[in-house]
């Protein structure tokens, strides 16, 4: 008859001691482990697991060390880092086994083969040409009789429109609009202009008026087809001969909208001041071109996280000129790093930073982690972060883990970066794995 009230009393305490196991620090970590490691060939791995226990760990020796041993089945204490030291690059399971004997866990392990690359920091000159022409504004044109109107606006072209050709004839300087304009405004021939909205190319028609008071045959347009600035480089990749800077897209600085490239350049820059960040007014890096001869590269992607091109040879002035390991996403932890930037010239110097918040990220996304600007010198210069800083390279445990790419206007100490993992991708060496803000490109 006592039996059950016994029964229930075991019940809850057994339930108990589950939960208590299940919540405790120990445990979550076991239960953490991932379900899939991406590793470079050669370069060593530290898995903290930090639980009290044995444990058998199972892998292909030819392609997996695990704590130096070259054999298949591993026993290991994991209440200590597991060490992994992949030898060739290939997919292979680690299988581990709680004391030997509980199957518990098996992880799907990736290795690539080693990538390297030269870190920058050097200041670059920008020089973008878009793949046509962009509107950035409509104005009124005064014709004969005296009445305002915008060809453009009323065949309803917007802001952020690329013209791609008008009459058939392909344009991406804003001259030979007024050229055009002015042969079939002459011969009172309609224009069929095909723009480019969103990625789709769509037709429209529309006739020049002649202007009174420029006397010249007008659209009613205000077009750009460049568009210049300064920034940083992150990295030179020398086996592939290409390179990635800035971390951020291209906008044009009217309509905010990304510039489609159609042909660019990376020039040699100098630093000649700087304007310091203050909060709520982010400063800016004062710079000009040293040799607008000497081209260090094209520009073939504007994406959003840089522009990316080749390059022909490492730039001068870098910091060390050795090639540095890269991390994957998911290896970057919160902590110190540096960052390499130019406050001064062209010598690209190394400052302190703490990576104070990681997002956790399984494909390319923008705003991968916040950093704050811990050195006192380059504080003491800058005010932080400033504009023309977006693209500095961030160091971590000696390697490239990403880039700077924002400053926070209400705070300049700080901004965010992005992973360096999407900006390989973007430029190609790497291969590409199957809330509103108070912030400024940088």
């Amino acid at each position: 008859m006592n039996s059950n009230p016994r029964k229930r009393w075991f019940g809850l305490i057994l339930v108990s001691f589950v939960c208590m196991i299940g919540f405790s620090t120990p445990f979550q970590q076991f239960a953490a482990l991932p379900n899939e490691l991406r590793l470079f060939s050669g370069q060593m791995k530290r898995l903290q697991v930090g639980v009290p226990v044995h444990a058998e760990v199972t892998v292909d020796p030819q392609m997996l060390q695990v704590n130096g041993m070259s054999k298949q089945s591993t026993s290991v204490k994991l209440s200590e880092p597991l060490s992994l030291q992949p030898s060739q690059s290939g997919q292979t399971d680690m299988k581990v086994k709680l004391f030997g004997k509980i199957p518990f866990k098996t992880i799907k392990v990736h290795v690539v083969p080693d990538l390297r690359v030269i870190p920058g920091g050097q200041t670059i000159g920008v020089k973008v040409k878009s793949a046509g022409i962009l509107v950035v504004g409509h104005h009124q044109v005064v014709d004969r009789n005296g009445s305002k109107q915008s060809p453009g606006e009323a065949a309803g072209l917007k802001l952020g429109d690329l013209i791609m050709s008008i009459n058939g004839t392909p344009v991406n300087e804003v001259h030979k609009v007024g050229v055009l304009c002015e042969r079939y405004g002459v011969d009172k021939q309609p224009l069929e202009v095909t723009y480019k909205r969103g990625g789709q190319l769509n037709r429209t028609k529309l006739s020049p008026v002649y202007d009174e008071d420029d006397k010249a045959w007008r659209l009613g347009l205000y077009i750009r087809d460049s568009a210049a600035g300064v920034g940083t480089l992150t990295f030179y990749a020398p086996d592939q001969g290409v390179y990635g800077a800035l971390g951020h897209v291209i906008t044009d600085m009217d309509t905010q909208t990304p510039i489609e490239v159609g042909e660019g350049q990376i020039l040699q820059s100098s630093v000649t001041s700087i304007n310091k960040s203050q909060t709520g007014e982010p400063g800016e890096k004062r710079a000009h071109f040293v040799k607008e001869s000497k081209v260090l590269g094209n520009i073939e992607r504007n994406t959003p996280f840089g522009i990316f091109g080749k390059m022909n040879e490492a730039p001068t002035h870098s910091y060390s000129g050795k090639a540095l390991p890269v991390a994957f996403a998911e290896d970057v932890k919160e902590g110190p790093a540096q960052i390499l930037t130019v406050v001064n010239g062209q010598k690209v110097e190394r400052f302190n930073i703490e990576i104070m918040h990681v997002s956790k990220q399984s494909g390319p996304a923008t705003k991968g982690m916040v950093i704050k600007i811990t050195d006192k010198r380059l504080l003491s210069k800058t005010g932080g972060i400033v504009q023309g800083m977006s693209g500095s390279p961030i160091i971590q445990d000696g390697k490239l883990v990403g880039a700077v790419t924002h400053v926070f206007v209400n705070d300049p100490s700080s901004g965010y970066g992005c992973f360096i993992e999407w900006m390989l991708q973007d430029a190609g060496v790497l291969m590409k794995s199957s809330g509103k803000s108070d912030n400024k490109a940088a």
